[in-house]
């Protein structure tokens, strides 16, 4: 390898470094807002209890066998009047789900609310076609949302419908909760993410006065805002991040409200995680590349602006540990080649910095929530492993979006796995196995010589992130093999339950 090469290389290697880094940074802003605003929230509108505008309930759904009578079960307990109160079953299925949606909404009806079966044959637009025929037909102001392993407690409109009486307002997003966080390691870890999603990032960013998004159910918007921004566009997979930033845009105000807590079911297996996780990923990246001039040409101001990119671009740290992981072993060969052993300390130090944002990140939203954080907290070392172990699916992710590579809407399976007693095995809708899982178990492998690697060239500080890379390669690898075959079966919960502070 020439000098040229070489110092070519270290420029490419320590570029992903310097922007892995950046990212890190970047955690640790909106940990400083978060905190900065907790105490002192920004101030929230005025809320009109007696306010009480027509709502139409949009429940979207694809062959979800399992969990559609739970979401409807739930929708048809909501409290709020009857004679302001629709609700729409958007009906996109192929299988058995059509016959017991139909069920349901006969049910509904007999008990005196409005409901409106649509069922499309051709799916156009998915999910975002499905909410727009919806809209069309809709007769409420409010439009809430949710998807089909969502289960809303009764007073959830009571409680967000009243800041709408701010005419401003014009999406008000919930937290989610979760029926099947303590079912295993897999889902336990999911909430970790979630929480930081949602306590962090949305909290963060809503109270700063920065933009955030709806997160495509359980949340509502006001049916003004949704025409005048342009409706639900498909030419993205995360239609919802994409309407929240034009409706932004068109100046109008998004609240994010922690309290309010609507229960989900995370995806059990690992290969409904990663189909989720891509999906996320591809979206965020195709949503970017589209809002870039729309938000550098509004007049907002340059740091709301920058937050936006940051957030959209997120994802682009998946793409960058990629890059990272595949080149430590050349990175070390090189740099001991050219005598420059000792600048290991940087990749130490970048590398230290980063996971050290991350895991702050978490546990503050941890202790935010849960009265045992610390006990939860002592898993992270885990969420980053498994974090890690989702790079190469969701750099993918992330390379389709930027080479405009399409790929159709596939929704994350769902089960109605709720308890220990609960199994996937053996239903419908499994994730699907990709080709990426053999390149998974390759890193596992080349992370393993890395640590061979660096312990016989006394390159010790490289080892603890290495042991982080190999275990996150191998889970997530191992876990999508098997579990597609169905080796795994749960029998008893991994955790206690865990109660919320509220």
């Amino acid at each position: 390898m020439t000098h040229f090469l070489q110092t070519g290389f270290l420029v490419i290697y320590f570029s992903a470094l310097a922007l892995i880094f950046v990212y890190g940074i970047h955690r640790y802003f909106l940990l400083y807002l978060y905190y900065k605003h907790r105490k002192t929230p920004k101030v929230i509108p005025k809320r009109s209890p007696a306010y009480k505008p027509r709502v139409t309930v949009q429940l979207p759904i694809y062959n979800e066998k399992y969990v559609v009578s739970s979401l409807m079960e739930a929708v048809g307990k909501l409290d709020y009047p009857k004679d302001k109160l629709e609700i729409q079953v958007l009906d996109d299925s192929t299988d058995e789900t059509k016959a017991i949606a139909r069920s349901y909404v006969d049910k509904l009806k007999a008990l005196g609310i409005d409901v409106l079966y649509i069922h499309r044959h051709d799916r156009k637009g998915f999910k975002a076609g499905a909410l727009n025929e919806g809209l069309e037909q809709a007769k409420g102001d409010l439009i809430a949302i949710f998807d089909a392993d969502f289960c809303p407690p009764p007073d959830f409109l009571a409680r967000v419908v009243s800041y709408f009486s701010d005419e401003r307002i014009g999406m008000v997003q919930t937290r989610w909760g979760y029926l099947n966080q303590t079912y295993s390691m897999l889902t336990n870890l999911q909430s970790f993410f979630l929480d930081g999603h949602f306590l962090i990032e949305h909290f963060a960013r809503n109270r700063s006065g920065r933009f955030f998004n709806f997160n495509g159910t359980a949340g509502i918007w006001r049916r003004e805002c949704l025409t005048d921004a342009g409706g639900w566009q498909a030419d993205t997979l995360t239609e919802d991040l994409d309407l929240s930033y034009r409706a932004q845009l068109k100046g109008w105000k998004f609240l994010f409200i922690p309290e309010v807590v609507a229960p989900c079911e995370i995806p059990v297996e690992m290969n409904a995680f990663k189909s989720q996780q891509f999906r996320w990923a591809k979206g965020s990246i195709q949503t970017a590349k589209k809002m870039f001039w729309p938000i550098m040409k509004s007049p907002y101001p340059m740091k709301v602006k920058l937050e936006a990119m940051f957030h959209l671009t997120n994802n682009v740290a998946y793409f960058l540990m990629a890059i990272i992981s595949l080149s430590i072993y050349p990175a070390m060969i090189v740099r001991f080649n050219m005598g420059l052993e000792k600048t290991v300390i940087i990749d130490f130090l970048v590398l230290l910095g980063s996971t050290a944002s991350v895991s702050l990140f978490y546990a503050t939203a941890q202790k935010g929530l849960y009265a045992n954080w610390f006990s939860r907290s002592l898993h992270l070392p885990l969420l980053m492993s498994l974090g890690i172990g989702i790079t190469l699916n969701n750099a993918r992710a992330v390379v389709e979006a930027l080479f405009n590579i399409k790929t159709e809407f596939k929704r994350t399976p769902k089960y109605g796995v709720k308890t220990a007693g609960d199994t996937w095995k053996g239903k419908k809708y499994k994730g699907e196995l990709s080709f990426v899982v053999i390149l998974e178990i390759l890193m596992g492998l080349y992370c393993t010589f890395n640590i061979y690697f660096a312990l016989t060239n006394k390159a010790y500080l490289y080892i603890p992130f290495l042991l982080l890379f190999q275990s996150g390669f191998f889970y997530v690898a191992f876990m999508s093999f098997f579990q597609q075959k169905g080796c795994f079966k749960r029998r008893k919960p991994v955790f206690e339950l865990m109660n919320y502070r509220e």
